[in-house]
């Protein structure tokens, strides 16, 4: 008994050290404080970061617009720059080699066929300071009759040179309906023309229109090239404006991509600091509690080591009392020492299997903690997966109609190409025929001339010969009654005698061979009937010629124009499909760049266009930065990486037009 309060003793001694030696209970308050600050920190964050979110995309549709505009105003400087050479062009190969006064002649819109009709092909004559043969020197003033009443005068209309003044002054604008009434009225040299190009002429000429429509077209195409050199003008202030107005733009929208990073890095730093705030207290609450037990296992050992020294206190008192035989207390003993080490085993395994189920209890608790927040997070991504359903199917439709459209414009295109290359060939090919019957019409001109007056020179050579012939054939015969014969003749039909006939008729008579002057006349006669007809037709043939070239320059500068407004609403249609797809770009780049960092639980990625400022010929660039890691391209990026950047991209594209059926055919494995 004295043996085993000893003991007891020692162990209680034993258990006050190890109840001194606890360390002190953590500061939980403290920690649970820092706690709500990181909560309150995050809230700050998150509020700052959908501040930047909502400012975002008014910066991107600011620049988006701004970007449309620019386009807009550079497709519009296309069109312009491309009529303004097309207009060149035509004018250039209509440009004489001699000044023309339809060069210094501007009339109002709408006027050029009128003028065309008034003058007519006096629009290429040369002006008074010009030396060509065909000029206008101007007429001095006279007090010429006026007008009928109801025509306007085209010089009201035009603005001309001073030496036009008198011609336009006798002309008259009228409505063709009135024109044939007002026409009888006219004073000799006084014309009418409609807009139209339809012209009466006070000497009773009537010309319904079409002849003059080649020198119209060049009046309008010169007035059409200085409205296209202003406007022109106009559109060079207007696309530097979009682009100092684009420039503004992506500056602003860099700023607010700026600010959001910094919001989201904070929204980051402060997520992370909540973190650990929550884990330093959760380890805090660990180890009070497992202090508590601690200390709670050992006053509840002190209290029953204390019980337990009283108790042997009263036995080693009783034991004294009874002390037994030495044999005896021999077997006492060793009873005694069993005894106590399996109480001290049983109260050992007490002591841990109450730390055990400590442990065990705090597990639970922060288990229960998890399965809760994974609950919340699970119906958060329930409901984005079903508000994206009806944002793919929106954004299928979008998608066939875009492909549609494109494939129907570049049909359209390789056609308009194929025309205007057609169009080009023949405009080609008819000037190339226009200069080759034009030479043709000069040396037949020239070669008719050359006949007729090779006609006239053998038929007075074959006259002259037979003159001869008979003469001499009469000499022969009867002499002195063939002369008397021949002088009659000669007299009657060339009112002179054969002597003076030389003189009168300007050739050389000098006697010959009759056989070889026979074969001379036959010869003539021959070479005359081989020259042929005279064709009476070449003046109605020249004038077909003319009428198809006005005719050939006419649709020249009609397919020009067309041309001209094809390639406008080709730059029409480019500058909505930039619209459309930059703000198409726009939104799944800021859906990629949130999904990205959810996925990820932070980081950073974007979308990019490369290779070209046009987004219709631009590549796309897929550039991420998980955390931890730079900013690199996707195919640098491990597997898992990839996988995961991929499905943050096609998410992006479900939140921007909806779908409601996705398949992923052979999804990577870290996916």
């Amino acid at each position: 008994a004295t043996a085993r309060l000893a003991r007891a003793e020692a162990e209680a001694r034993d258990l006050s050290a190890r109840r001194a030696r606890l360390a002190p209970a953590p500061d939980t308050v403290g920690l649970a404080a820092a706690v709500e600050s990181a909560v309150a920190a995050q809230m700050a964050a998150e509020t700052a970061l959908a501040a930047a979110e909502a400012a975002r995309p008014d910066t991107e549709a600011v620049r988006t617009s701004a970007a449309a505009a620019q386009a807009a105003a550079r497709a519009t400087l296309a069109s312009l720059v491309a009529e303004a050479e097309a207009l060149a062009r035509r004018l250039a190969a209509d440009a004489s080699k001699t000044p023309r006064i339809a060069d210094r002649i501007d009339a109002q819109a709408g006027y050029e066929a009128a003028l065309a009709a008034a003058l007519g092909d006096d629009l290429d004559a040369g002006g008074a300071d010009s030396e060509a043969a065909r000029r206008w020197a101007g007429a001095a003033a006279a007090d010429d009759p006026p007008l009928p009443a109801g025509a306007v005068p085209l010089a009201s209309l035009v603005r001309a040179p001073a030496e036009l003044a008198r011609r336009l002054a006798a002309v008259g604008v009228v409505d063709a309906a009135i024109a044939p009434a007002l026409a009888a009225a006219l004073r000799p040299g006084q014309r009418l023309v409609t807009q139209g190009g339809a012209l009466w002429r006070w000497d009773g000429f009537v010309d319904a229109g079409g002849r003059n429509d080649a020198a119209a077209a060049r009046l309008r195409a010169r007035r059409r090239a200085a409205e296209v050199a202003v406007e022109r003008g106009e559109a060079e202030r207007v696309l530097a404006g979009a682009e100092a107005a684009l420039a503004a733009a992506v500056a602003a929208a860099g700023v607010a991509h700026a600010a959001e990073a910094r919001a989201r890095s904070g929204r980051d730093a402060a997520a992370r600091g909540l973190a650990e705030a929550r884990a330093r207290l959760a380890s805090a609450e660990t180890a009070a509690g497992r202090r508590a037990g601690e200390d709670a296992g050992l006053e509840a050992a002190m209290t029953r080591n204390g019980a337990e020294i009283a108790r042997l206190t009263g036995e080693r008192d009783a034991a004294r009392a009874a002390v037994p035989g030495p044999d005896a207390l021999a077997g006492l003993a060793a009873d005694l020492a069993a005894a106590r080490g399996t109480a001290a085993g049983a109260r050992a395994a007490v002591t841990e299997a109450r730390a055990r189920l400590a442990d065990r209890t705090r597990d639970i608790a922060a288990a229960q903690q998890r399965l809760a927040t994974i609950a919340a997070e699970r119906g958060e991504w329930t409901r984005r997966r079903d508000a994206s359903a009806g944002q793919q199917a929106e954004l299928t439709r979008r998608a066939d109609a875009a492909r549609a459209e494109r494939a129907a414009l570049v049909a359209r295109d390789a056609v308009i190409v194929a025309d205007v290359a057609a169009l080009a060939d023949r405009t080609m090919a008819a000037g190339a025929a226009r200069v080759a019957t034009a030479d043709t019409l000069v040396r037949a001109e020239r070669a008719l001339a050359d006949l007729t007056a090779g006609a006239r020179d053998a038929d007075e050579a074959v006259a002259a010969a037979r003159e001869a012939r008979a003469t001499a054939r009469a000499e022969a015969e009867h002499q002195a009654a063939a002369r008397l014969a021949v002088e009659q003749m000669s007299g009657e039909r060339f009112g002179a005698s054969p002597p003076m006939l030389p003189g009168k008729l300007g050739f050389d008579h000098r006697p010959g061979d009759p056989a070889l002057l026979g074969t001379a006349f036959d010869a003539l006669v021959a070479d005359r009937e081989a020259l042929g007809a005279v064709n009476l037709r070449a003046d109605i043939e020249l004038g077909d010629v003319e009428a198809q070239a006005a005719r050939v320059v006419a649709e020249k500068a009609e397919l020009e124009t067309a041309i001209a407004r094809l390639r406008g609403s080709i730059g029409s249609l480019n500058r909505e499909g930039r619209a459309r797809l930059s703000a198409a770009f726009a939104a799944v780049n800021g859906h990629f760049r949130t999904l990205f960092t959810d996925l990820f639980g932070g980081g950073e990625a974007e979308l990019a266009l490369i290779e070209s400022d046009d987004p219709l010929e631009a590549g796309l660039e897929i550039m991420a930065q998980p955390p931890g890691k730079k900013l690199q391209s996707l195919t640098l990026l491990s597997g898992g990486e990839q996988a995961l950047t991929a499905t943050a991209l096609i998410f992006a594209l479900f939140l921007a037009n909806p779908a409601p059926i996705c398949v992923l055919d052979e999804v990577d494995a870290p996916l």
